[in-house]
């Protein structure tokens, strides 16, 4: 069932929809080697991957910025404000904290921008230890992916954390 319903998810990826799941369940039952089989069905996807540590969960953008290492060479194409929101979340340039709001914008113009060149699946494992910025900006994307072939797979021990991951499917 749970393998079956990511499926679902990445075929419509690959047929130009987007959308964002969370996989629930008890530490060392499998939810990894789910997501692992179930990417299977989009093989001519990008993959971009990121983690949760618990020793890193205090550093604001960690995980985001684990994930979109690979995309930075996009930030020219993003709005100047978003660039700059951006490039002091992961500190490239000097400055006052980011405007969450545009760092989560400049974040869906990378992957919707790097997704016209062929679908982006991103999987973000151990999802409980993502830090608290991070969670929020990607929460924010992956309630706004439905019209880009984007796909967000968040692997997490226990329940939804309450608001984080609201509007994202949850299969156990």
């Amino acid at each position: 069932m749970e393998l079956s319903a990511v499926e679902d998810l990445l075929r419509a990826v690959g047929a130009g929809q987007g959308g964002a799941m969370v996989v629930c369940g008890e530490a060392a039952i499998g939810k990894t080697a789910l997501l692992e089989q179930a990417l299977e069905a989009i093989p001519q996807a990008r993959r971009l991957d990121a983690a949760g540590r618990e020793f890193e969960t205090e550093l604001p953008f960690t995980a985001l910025h684990e994930l979109c290492v690979p995309l930075l060479d996009g930030l020219d194409s993003l709005p100047g404000p978003q660039r700059a929101a951006l490039e002091v979340a992961f500190a490239v340039r000097e400055g006052a904290a980011p405007d969450r709001f545009r760092v989560g914008l400049a974040v869906l113009g990378l992957l919707t921008g790097a997704a016209r060149e062929r679908p982006i699946v991103c999987v973000v494992d151990d999802t409980d230890w993502i830090d608290d910025a991070s969670a929020q900006v990607l929460a924010f994307v992956a309630r706004r992916v439905g019209d880009s072939p984007v796909a967000l797979l968040f692997a997490l021990r226990g329940p939804v954390a309450s608001g984080r991951f609201a509007g994202c499917r949850c299969r156990r």
